[in-house]
């Protein structure tokens, strides 16, 4: 069951109630339990027992100091300077281990906590929609992952560190300073509720200006990932110093909003020390006038001053532990904000496996749109037989590449049907539907690795020999053997290092390798020159033999050969049949795109109207929102 995501709406500038800012990391913190507490009860036990102990020998050792003023200066008692020295070693031994072992317990489960969530996070973004992907810009959506997947273990740690050990310290040294003098208790602690609330007014301040601070540093991290994405274009429109100023600006408003966090939860350091000052003043001032006038003895005073002095550190973290929570929290629940999101692509319940049999495809009826932009199918259908090829063709923003998301999932239908062998694919794992389908897009994408990782990625138990086969069939052998390593030469990011040709061979190497029944080709050829697109087609024409191939092209010489070929026109079929038929068909749309694919620019035979290039008409580009335009 998906949870209600934590990510409140975004601050409106108006302070946040107290009750807001406790509610909420209270939630946050019993969620990260809830998830992993069962995990590591063990190591939470062992770090629990250890920061009891930092505290209790930290109220110790300021208890101990009566003692040793009292018994061994003020007495003269020589008889106990063993015990009490022995003592004394033996309470900083005991802090010693203690401190070692909740350190390296509590980094042990901070770092496995980061590689859970990152694996968490990795999963549920495989999951998450193709939409998703379009609206979200991944140079922010990386860095925004990077700086919240640590927010889970420093929630946990500051919560722990705290609680256990600053809170037990401090209560464990107030009992020592009551118990010594209960009178100079209440004057030492008559600054604690003044640091209780400018503890509550500093979060609430902080919250919005951590919130702004978190998304700007996204931003810029984002930004400069997407720059490095894209040096050649940065390069080649000598965009560097526009994009230099842009990010500049960026930087100098993430760097305002961090050094005004700074400002704020620094503000507890003066107060707090002006606090300490007074109450130690103060204490040492009462503590004067009893030993002098009522002849204290010196132990219960320097035992009290101990305690007074070693309570500084842990109160003054505990005054700043709800800022420095705040911002583990903000970053907490960004990160539950993409672990909550509906996963709109999921197997419906009672989906069955896909079962091909001859992979007939067929579209009846079906409509569709990318949100509120208005429809880009309109009560399309048509059929794509079994192992024969099927082109489709049309004018920019036909709807065809709209139509290989929707066979694959990416989308689902807003009405109709779509089928393969008769089973409808809304009702059929997505797992299994994928699996029987190869892909060959446009812009061929290759991962970190080897030549030999991306063509296995088609299918991940293929051997050395049939990676090698499928190379030579995609003609991708040859110029594979030619680079420094052969198969294992690691390829650059995106398979920089290689031509477009090469870089589309070895992804129609991944769909032979795959050997799925269905073969789908998103204008495999159209960025390529004239001596790649030869050697690629080749490539195609082998794969596609005996499979159920859709092709999407907009050059004719990769659709002539198909048996079957769909022309599509704002969102509609408005012609079928052969390449024959359709190019003598007078005054059809198919008629005319060849006319311009074999004649080039000009004027149309019979029209004086000017003509564009055929690329340019049926150019097909994507749609920011992943389809059609």
């Amino acid at each position: 069951m998906t949870k209600k995501s934590l990510l409140r709406p975004a601050p409106t500038g108006k302070p946040v109630a107290p009750s807001e800012l406790t509610v909420g990391i209270v939630r946050v913190l019993k969620r990260i339990y809830a998830e992993n507490g069962a995990y590591y009860r063990n190591a939470y036990i062992l770090v629990a027992a250890c920061l009891l102990s930092i505290g209790v020998t930290t109220a110790f050792s300021a208890w101990i100091m009566r003692d040793v003023i009292d018994q061994i200066f003020y007495n003269q008692r020589a008889d106990l300077i063993a015990i009490i020295s022995g003592t004394v070693a033996l309470i900083f031994v005991i802090r010693a281990i203690a401190m070692y072992l909740q350190a390296t317990t509590l980094a042990r489960i901070g770092n496995d906590l980061v590689a859970r969530y990152q694996r968490r996070v990795y999963d549920k973004l495989m999951r998450l929609d193709v939409s998703y992907f379009s609206e979200a810009r991944s140079g922010r959506l990386a860095a925004q992952i990077g700086e919240n997947v640590g927010a889970i273990r420093d929630v946990l740690s500051l919560a722990l560190t705290s609680l256990l050990r600053d809170f037990v310290s401090l209560v464990g040294l107030v009992i020592v300073m009551v118990v010594q003098d209960p009178r100079m208790s209440v004057v030492a602690l008559i600054t604690a509720p003044a640091l209780g609330f400018m503890s509550a007014w500093l979060s609430r301040r902080a919250r919005g200006a951590i919130r702004e601070s978190v998304g700007l540093n996204a931003r810029v991290i984002g930004s400069i990932q997407e720059s490095v994405q894209g040096v050649t274009v940065v390069k080649a429109f000598t965009m560097e110093n526009l994009l230099a100023t842009r990010l500049t600006g960026l930087i100098d408003n993430a760097k305002q909003k961090a050094n005004r966090v700074s400002a704020i939860a620094e503000q507890m350091i003066p107060f707090s020390e002006l606090m300490a000052g007074i109450a130690i003043a103060s204490v040492i001032a009462y503590g004067g006038y009893r030993a002098i006038y009522e002849q204290q003895p010196p132990g219960s005073m320097f035992a009290f001053i101990t305690a007074l002095l070693l309570a500084y550190d842990p109160a003054r973290r505990l005054s700043q532990l709800k800022v420095h929570l705040e911002r583990a929290v903000v970053n907490a629940e960004m990160l539950y904000q993409i672990l909550d999101m509906p996963e709109r692509q999921s197997d419906k319940p009672g989906a069955t496996p896909l079962v091909i049999t001859r992979a007939d495809i067929t579209f009846n009826g079906v409509d569709f749109s990318y949100g509120e932009s208005g429809k880009v199918l309109h009560d399309l259908s048509f059929v794509a037989p079994g192992a024969k090829t099927t082109a489709i063709v049309g004018p920019s923003g036909a709807g065809k590449s709209t139509i290989i998301a929707l066979l694959q999932r990416f989308y689902d239908a807003d009405n109709g049907q779509i089928l393969i062998d008769g089973q409808d694919i809304a009702t059929v794992t997505l797992a299994t539907l994928r699996g029987q389908i190869a892909y060959v897009s446009q812009q061929p994408y290759l991962f970190e690795g080897t030549i030999r990782d991306n063509i296995r990625y088609g299918r991940p138990d293929a051997t050395d020999a049939e990676i090698d086969a499928a190379a030579r069939k995609a003609h991708a052998h040859d110029f594979i053997l030619a680079q420094s390593n052969g198969y294992d030469t690691v390829v650059g990011e995106n398979g920089v290092t290689l031509s477009g040709g090469q870089r589309q061979r070895i992804s129609i190497a991944r769909a032979i390798v795959r050997n799925a029944p269905i073969l789908l080709l998103d204008e495999a050829t159209s960025a390529l020159d004239n001596e790649s697109e030869k050697l690629v087609q080749q490539a195609l024409d082998e794969v596609m033999d005996g499979r159920t191939t859709i092709v999407i092209a907009h050059r004719l010489s990769t659709i002539v050969a198909a048996d079957q070929i769909i022309v599509m026109d704002n969102g509609r079929v408005v012609e079928t049949g052969t390449h024959g038929e359709l190019a003598n068909r007078h005054g059809g749309l198919y008629a005319k795109l060849n006319l311009l694919g074999l004649g080039g620019g000009g004027t149309m035979a019979g029209s004086g109207e000017p003509v564009k290039a055929a690329e340019e008409i049926t150019a097909e580009p994507r749609r920011q929102a992943g389809g059609e335009a």
